[in-house]
């Protein structure tokens, strides 16, 4: 009886272990900023003065560092300071600190298009969302979405990538 029981313990056990792997094996792979390394360069948004645009690290550390700038009139307007990186265990985030002012985060959701990446932050009325569409090795459109003076607000940040030593302006062929 004794011996039986130890095997029907054992079989049980094993069986258990057999769901926890299969779980584990249908749970979807965990989230790595590894996802949007085709970020890294730099891109210059399109129809903006020169210098206007995006520059992005690779990916090390479980982190990318980018940093943008806008140019008016021949001088910096705005500037940000960003981050893509896990915050908790499965949760990517988009940190970023523009001109100065705290660092807001808006955590990744779950992808409809393999292509398309949308962080938000509801908590933040503009923007309360920003969107990078991978649309090829040359081309990425950004976005911010949000509530600005009551309206329901899109800014589109279309961009063209460029070589990150060439001069303002002039785009890698």
């Amino acid at each position: 009886m004794k011996r039986s029981l130890n095997t029907l313990l054992a079989a049980a056990l094993c069986a258990g272990w057999g769901l926890a792997q299969a779980a584990a094996m249908a749970a979807p792979p965990p989230e790595t900023v590894d996802k949007l390394s085709w970020l890294t360069g730099c891109w210059q948004v399109d129809g903006a003065e020169p210098g206007s645009g995006e520059q992005w690290s690779t990916a090390a550390g479980g982190t990318i560092l980018g940093a943008s700038r806008t140019v008016k009139g021949g001088k910096t307007s705005a500037f940000e300071f960003v981050q893509i990186r896990l915050t908790v265990p499965g949760q990517l985030a988009y940190i970023v600190q523009s001109s100065g002012a705290a660092p807001v985060e808006f955590n990744l959701l779950r992808q409809h298009k393999p292509n398309e990446f949308i962080f938000a932050n509801l908590d933040n009325d503009f923007p309360s969302r920003i969107i990078y569409r991978h649309v090829s090795e040359r081309v990425v459109h950004a976005s911010i979405v949000g509530t600005l003076k009551g309206q329901l607000t899109t800014i589109n940040f279309p961009m063209s990538r460029v070589r990150c030593d060439a001069q303002a302006g002039e785009r890698s062929r």
